[in-house]
């Protein structure tokens, strides 16, 4: 058992331990979960080991590589080349379609990019959403892909901009537009017919969450 640990991180350190130590190579935060659930350790979804598992990289006690692969840091042959990547946090699924799905703060982990894939000074407002819906396939983003979002000051000018929207609590990635008199439209931008815009007043409960920076592909992802 490693000191100044919570009884729960040193579950989680030895647990991604014995997954390696058992042959089953590196494994997501995903698969930690799902193997902790078959030993029959009640744990309160990924997002509570997700936030564990940020927890013992904060310790450098593991690594994850851009597939979000752990890896334990006592080993340096598994954590070499893990230089120049920053963690981004991933917040639930947000529509590209109708505004459907909610957009709470209900993180389910982590990716982990490459600096050479996006330069940024400040990785920190950066997070990522999972896109259901194809309203802005147009744009290259489409059903399952996750988008990488920046987060923007007050006062931030967003028009003709990409944004994941929040609109009575639900979030929409849409092209903001200012048309007058206070209104302000999201518009889709796909080649699917059936999506329609949303329109909005200045004056209504909103929020604009984060500008778009960039798209990457579900099948780059591993689960």
């Amino acid at each position: 058992m490693e000191r100044n640990l919570t009884e729960k991180q040193n579950l989680i350190l030895e647990t991604i331990r014995e997954m390696i130590d058992s042959g089953q190579g590196n494994p997501t935060t995903y698969r930690v979960y799902k193997y902790l659930q078959k030993k029959g350790v009640k744990e309160k979804g990924v997002k509570g080991v997700a936030q564990v598992v940020e927890s013992l990289e904060k310790k450098d006690l593991i690594k994850r590589d851009i597939f979000r692969k752990l890896y334990l840091v006592e080993n340096e042959n598994l954590s070499e080349g893990l230089e120049g990547v920053f963690s981004v946090p991933v917040y639930g699924l947000a529509s590209a379609g109708d505004a459907l799905a909610f957009a709470e703060d209900n993180m389910d982990g982590y990716l982990q990019i490459s600096e050479s894939l996006l330069r940024i000074s400040s990785p920190a407002q950066l997070f990522a959403v999972k896109t259901l819906g194809d309203s802005m396939d147009k744009e290259g983003i489409r059903d399952g892909d996750y988008v990488i979002f920046e987060k923007k000051d007050d006062g931030f000018e967003y028009d003709g901009k990409i944004v994941v929207a929040v609109v009575n609590g639900l979030a929409t990635i849409k092209k903001y537009e200012k048309l007058g008199n206070g209104v302000i439209g999201l518009f889709p931008n796909s080649n699917n017919k059936f999506h329609q815009p949303i329109y909005i007043h200045e004056s209504d409960s909103f929020m604009i969450a984060g500008v778009f920076k960039k798209v990457l592909p579900v099948k780059f992802i591993s689960l």
